[in-house]
């Protein structure tokens, strides 16, 4: 998995009820059991994945891409992850500061 990115949009923090930390994995190395998984698609370009029985916010993923985001906040016990960069910090909310990690600009998202 890849370090954590902090996501500052609108549409992360309203899902999340804050900012999201996310990890990145290639969805052809995640193992997913159970039956309880449901995909909401949020945009033309992407979907979360939740739980069905509790509705826990889990995934995150681009249908144009082979990686697949996740809630680092989901994940049992240490994951020895660091947050190392974060996006759309203009849209932070009010409310909290800022990681003190790089800020990856737009450019590089598109």
């Amino acid at each position: 998995m890849r370090p954590i990115v902090a996501c500052h949009c609108n549409q992360c923090r309203k899902a999340s009820g804050h900012y999201v930390a996310a990890t990145q994995v290639e969805q052809k190395r995640a193992t997913i059991t159970g039956d309880t998984l449901r995909w909401f698609k949020s945009s033309e370009q992407a979907e979360r994945g939740f739980c069905s029985v509790c509705g826990g916010n889990l995934f995150w993923r681009r249908f144009d891409s082979p990686f697949i985001s996740v809630w680092a906040g989901t994940i049992d016990g240490k994951t020895g992850l660091k947050m190392e960069s974060q996006l759309y910090p203009e849209s932070a909310g009010d409310y909290y500061d800022l990681p003190a990690v790089r800020v990856i600009p737009q450019s590089e998202l598109d």
